[in-house]
């Protein structure tokens, strides 16, 4: 007797991120009906101007900003209806790392590791792994209070790393590294990557997005003005061979240029006019 074949719909895992209408105000629109689906294992690249509502999105996604409108789901849980089982699988570090002064780096690690209910044992394993990964070992049982904006960075992401998240939603994650610690935390993202994790990273420093991401998203005024591969995007944008500094640079003015018109026909009549005849 021949046996039944199953279908195979039931081993593909959800994407990583999937969200939908997302809509976010304060005075003006930060986030206006932006829809992304975000695979497992990639690395997505989120870039933008100043302003154009990255860090809102990232901070309603990690469950810190909640949105007027629309669904965020993070691996298929959903984060609106069930923000603790998703924050249990996702990882977030702000441009800005908020550690404690008066701890260690493994004193720190310790303290994070028992807010997620990790094994004691099993959690210093994990921090003696994280310490010796982002070169911190030196500096391991000195306070934190006297270190640099990277050092800090870095114990940042070591407690964001330590319950081993399936996302890591990455804000600047560079700003404050020099040379050679930020070629050790890209090895240390590329290597998660390359396990399954997905990253998401904001950044400004487009060199870094262009070499690693699989991904690139581009926002501006809340909105997704292009996306997908460096090569999708420079289909996009028109050309060929420019660097990616160059195709965000289009994809960004040529948004400007179309609001130009609404901008004008928002004014005052007579103002309007008078640009106009001018």
């Amino acid at each position: 007797m021949s046996r039944v074949k199953r279908p195979m719909s039931h081993l593909i895992a959800p994407p990583a991120l999937q969200i939908r209408d997302l809509a976010k105000s304060f005075e003006e629109p930060a986030v206006d009906e932006l829809s992304l689906t975000i695979k497992a294992g990639e690395f997505y690249a989120l870039l933008g101007p100043n302003g154009a509502g990255k860090t809102t999105t990232l901070r309603m996604i990690a469950g810190l900003l909640k949105p007027d409108a629309g669904n965020i789901e993070i691996c298929g849980i959903n984060a609106l209806t069930d923000p603790i089982s998703a924050k249990r699988v996702l990882a977030w570090v702000p441009d800005e790392p908020m550690i404690y002064d008066k701890l260690t780096p493994l004193e720190y690690l310790a303290f994070v590791a028992g807010l997620w209910g990790m094994n004691a044992e099993v959690a210093r394993a994990k921090a003696d792994q994280l310490i010796d990964v982002f070169g911190l070992g030196t500096k391991s049982n000195e306070r934190c209070g006297g270190f640099s904006k990277g050092m800090r960075q870095k114990v940042a992401l070591a407690g964001a790393l330590i319950h081993e998240p399936r996302l890591i939603i990455l804000d600047e994650p560079l700003t404050g590294l020099d040379a050679g610690s930020a070629r050790q935390v890209k090895a240390v993202l590329r290597h998660l990557v390359s396990q399954g994790v997905t990253i998401i990273m904001t950044t400004h420093i487009l060199e870094v997005a262009e070499r690693m991401s699989d991904r690139i998203g581009v926002i501006a005024k809340g909105k997704l003005l292009a996306e997908g591969t460096l090569e999708d995007l420079r289909h996009t944008s028109g050309t060929s061979g420019e660097s990616l500094e160059d195709i965000f640079l289009d994809i960004v003015k040529e948004k400007e240029q179309q609001d130009a018109p609404y901008k004008a026909n928002a004014k005052a009549p007579h103002v309007a006019a008078l640009e106009v005849l001018a």
